[in-house]
């Protein structure tokens, strides 16, 4: 069972692309749980960081228990996750100058877990959404390095994703078929 997880900046079609792939491979999503907070909430703060990325992880092993469990050879070996919390660290420390430290750890330690992650570039229009922070260019570029930096560092398997929506889904499925 392979873990591919949708990553990079916010208002870049993550979600949409979670779903296509998802379709594509007849695989679990495992949905963004912050947005479904900060829905819920309509705020999210620093204390809530360990709830949000404890409640991604258990949703991800959930997804990972179910696709072990499937006996039936149309499903994917996949899941596709709409992101992971490694995302939750980075927004952390962009909005709050820091993280949990026991989040961090657990972070770093999962990273791991991913056979890839689709890094997708902001080079589509920016969509405004209550939960979005950074319209600015020059905070989308500086995002971008920060999420392809956090990735670098860890020596982490990505590919960018790039292009209209077509082509990012045409890019996205021919990156998780070269794993499978």
């Amino acid at each position: 069972m392979k873990r591919i997880a949708i990553f990079g900046p916010e208002s870049t079609g993550k979600t949409r692309l979670a779903a296509t792939l998802a379709a594509h491979f007849s695989a679990p999503l495992v949905a963004e749980y912050a947005r479904e907070f900060w829905d819920r909430h309509g705020v999210i703060t620093l204390e809530d960081i360990p709830a949000i990325a404890r409640e991604q992880w258990r949703r991800e092993d959930a997804a990972a228990a179910e696709v072990c469990h499937i006996i039936d050879d149309k499903r994917s070996p996949l899941i596709i996750c709409d992101t992971e919390a490694l995302t939750t660290v980075l927004w952390s420390d962009l909005l709050y100058g820091t993280c949990p430290d026991d989040i961090r750890r657990g972070a770093d330690r999962r990273a791991g877990d991913y056979a890839l992650y689709l890094l997708l570039d902001i080079d589509v229009p920016f969509v405004p959404d209550p939960q979005r922070c950074f319209p600015d260019p020059a905070d989308r570029e500086k995002c971008l390095r920060v999420w392809r930096g956090a990735l670098d560092r860890r020596h982490l398997p990505y590919t960018l994703i790039q292009g209209d929506w077509a082509q990012r889904a045409e890019r996205a499925e021919a990156a998780v078929r070269a794993i499978l």
